[in-house]
């Protein structure tokens, strides 16, 4: 299965939490059948990305990254990659590399999708991201590590990120659900 076949089957079967989030899965589903390269960086200005948020075990902490670029926190994600297969393993790959925990697992379903504008991924003008945003679950390892892509990484407790952009504030939200 090609990384495109997969994104698509994932997006068409998941059962989105509410209405904002079921038309955002219907415009992923429409972008994918309309654009083969959907998936790709590529692809302008709409492409796929994939995110990984991390908890902490009981739920209560949330793992965020300082985005070199963006100057803000962020949970962890990126472009998807010829070599990634699955969403859910891009997300993962993303999580890791960024997150430098090596034994995150992720759960295969999304949790949350999210339209973003950014203004500095692409030399052609403002892309959007399609993410597609996944929870990832700690391993043994606890301790982060700065990756080049970061400024810093820190635990939060989930009711005091340093954000209070209604994307994150849901995906952190529905996360903690799908935990329970």
């Amino acid at each position: 299965m090609t990384l495109h076949a997969d994104a698509l089957a994932v997006l068409e079967r998941w059962s989105a939490p509410d209405a904002a989030q079921e038309d955002r899965r219907a415009a992923y589903v429409a972008h994918l059948r309309a654009r083969p390269d959907g998936w790709a960086k590529g692809c302008f200005p709409d492409h796929l990305t994939a995110g990984a948020l991390v908890l902490s075990h009981d739920g209560s902490q949330v793992l965020l990254n300082l985005h070199r670029k963006a100057r803000r926190w962020f949970a962890f994600g990126g472009h998807l990659e010829p070599g990634d297969t699955t969403l859910a393993g891009a997300a993962l790959r993303e999580g890791t590399e960024e997150s430098g925990l090596p034994d995150l697992a992720i759960d295969p379903e999304p949790v949350h999708l999210s339209l973003h504008e950014v203004d500095f991924c692409d030399t052609r003008g403002t892309v959007r991201h399609l993410d597609v945003r996944f929870l990832a679950r700690l391993g043994a390892t606890t301790e982060p590590v700065v990756s080049d892509e970061s400024l810093d990484l820190q635990w939060f407790p989930v009711d005091d990120v340093p954000t209070d952009e209604p994307d994150m504030l849901d995906l952190i939200r529905l996360a903690r659900e799908r935990l329970a």
